[in-house]
């Protein structure tokens, strides 16, 4: 692949936030999910296990954020709400889903049928399905404390935080008509119990008799305050007119609001709950809303839900995307690949992507070796693999993307240059064929993770003995860089593809059949287009012969 001024399957770095020289991009998959929490990342997890182009959108603002620990969650009892998300993106990434830090701002439907998410940042994504996954807004009662103790000393829900207020002094603050809902679970929690009727407007008058006939005091006033101690914890409640009531734990039961506002260009819109007490979007039976093609799952469809059946229904609604592509895919007598089609349509304008140069790197490190069978790997528009043809190669290049190789065929016949083009992705059984290589180039390539390293395990493969792998990538420190969700989107996530690193330890661990030369980060040599990379990391490894 050439030297190049955007990012592509081969970079590893994309654009920082909202700095002006770097592109905005377009990228295609099968399925968009908005939202990376426990729903959004189920149904993600479900899909790239199907082989579909997954891509989770996620601006980092889940509804437990707050919550310093997740209960009722089986095998995860206890672990805190990040904790289950990065194991949750791991598993997605293991299987080749990415999960971009970012926002959607809007969906539209195209003409052609499918999707297009606007991003932050200017970026659009477009997709077969999208999955809504966005949440809710808890609306809290404009009580002084509750904000800033929500999540720790006040809390709402008996399931989620009743076994660690057990026997406590628990204040209720009833706000609205669905406020009495969990009282008689927190009465079985604790025998100190007080609830505060602070809006009694439109209450069931037989259930608050009910309460004080069991012995639960019940106090007919507004609250001005929930007050903290010296040690920062809820310390008690205080009612109009002075009087306090002690507390260890306050509850309160707060309004919900659906985060559906992002699908409002489809024609989406949430509607009144049952309950009274907020809104969610609606959905049928398999998590489709409405609009073909647009599902839902998670708290935006059941406010109710905690983390565990969220994530249940986010795998149920997947796996029923699944089902949906694969019957579609069907009827059209074709096995769709959202990754090639991704780089198709990169390659598809009438432009070059590329500058036309070939990398450097390769260019001086491949200078040193005695000319005989080369590979490259992900060859883009070929700049590579045609350097290496003039310099007496034998070269064989391999591209997901078909337009991509077209190009390739175009310029060599137009400089009289002979090399095999194989339309491959290294995932794929037997990418390079059975032949082994001299030269194995893989210049900048990413090819996604598999659980059992398919695609590594085959780039190794390639390598005849006494030959050369040579992996060159950007370095991924910049990546680090927080990103403003608000302003820009990070279109590419390097967990989700075999990095260097992974290529190396995979050398290191057999030193019977690797001699590992080179593995460092070095300037880029001058001459790259693209001037957002300035450094390469570098490894060059030798099969020993037997």
């Amino acid at each position: 692949m050439s030297e190049h001024p955007a990012p592509s399957r081969r970079t590893a770095h994309p654009e920082h936030t909202g700095h002006p020289q770097y592109p905005v991009l377009e990228r295609h998959c099968d399925v968009a999910v908005i939202g990376g929490s426990a729903a959004g990342l189920a149904a993600a997890l479900q899909l790239a296990r199907q082989r579909r182009g997954v891509v989770v959108v996620d601006d980092g603002t889940p509804r437990n954020a707050p919550a310093a620990h997740m209960h009722g969650y089986l095998g995860h009892e206890g672990a805190t709400p990040g904790e289950l998300t990065g194991i949750g993106r791991a598993e997605v990434r293991a299987h080749g889903g990415e999960v971009l830090t970012g926002r959607v701002v809007g969906v539209h439907r195209r003409d052609d049928g499918r999707f297009r998410l606007d991003l932050t940042g200017g970026h659009t994504l477009v997709a077969r399905r999208v999955l809504a996954a966005t949440g809710l807004s808890d609306e809290l009662p404009p009580i002084d404390g509750v904000a800033e103790q929500w999540g720790r000393g006040v809390v709402h829900c008996p399931f989620c935080h009743g076994f660690e207020v057990r026997d406590q002094r628990l204040v209720q603050i009833v706000t609205h008509p669905l406020g009495l809902h969990p009282t008689p679970l927190f009465r079985h929690l604790t025998d100190r119990l007080t609830v505060v009727l602070h809006d009694p407007t439109g209450l069931d008058d037989d259930a608050v008799e009910a309460l004080a006939a069991s012995g639960v005091p019940v106090e007919r006033s507004e609250v001005v305050r929930v007050l903290t101690g010296p040690d920062g914890e809820v310390s008690g409640v205080e009612l109009a007119g002075g009087r306090v009531l002690e507390a260890d734990a306050v509850v309160v039961g707060p309004r919900f609001r659906a985060r559906a506002e992002v699908l409002a260009g489809v024609g989406l819109a949430a509607a009144p709950h049952p309950t009274g007490a907020g809104d969610a979007l609606t959905v049928d039976p398999r998590g489709e809303t409405s609009v073909p093609g647009v599902y839902a799952a998670g708290n935006l469809t059941d406010p109710s839900a905690q983390v565990l059946p969220s994530a249940a229904r986010g795998s149920q609604v997947g796996a029923m995307i699944a089902f949906d592509l694969a019957e579609e895919d069907l009827r059209a007598a074709a096995r769709h690949s959202g990754e090639e089609a991704d780089w198709d349509q990169r390659y598809g304008g009438p432009d070059r992507t590329w500058s036309g140069n070939p990398n450097g790197t390769l260019v001086r490190e491949a200078t040193e070796l005695t000319p005989g069978r080369a590979l490259d790997v992900g060859t883009g528009e070929g700049a590579d693999a045609l350097w290496l043809a003039e310099h007496g190669w034998k070269v064989t290049a391999t591209d997901i993307s078909g337009n991509a190789l077209a190009r390739v065929r175009t310029e060599a016949e137009r400089r009289g240059l002979s090399v095999t083009l194989v339309r491959s992705d290294a995932n794929d059984p037997a990418p390079f064929g059975t032949d082994t290589f001299d030269l194995v180039s893989l210049q900048y390539g990413s090819f996604k993770r598999t659980p059992d390293q398919r695609g590594l395990r085959s780039l190794l493969a390639a390598v005849a003995p006494g030959g050369t792998l040579l992996v060159v990538h950007h370095d991924l420190t910049p990546l680090h860089d927080p990103v403003d969700v608000a302003a820009q989107t990070r279109m590419y996530d390097p967990q989700a593809f075999v990095g260097l690193d992974e290529v190396a330890a995979a050398l290191t661990a057999d030193p019977d059949a690797w001699h590992v030369e080179t593995h460092e980060t070095r300037p880029r040599p001058a001459g790259a287009a693209s001037p957002h990379h300035v450094s390469d990391v570098v490894l060059r490894a030798t099969r020993r012969t037997l």
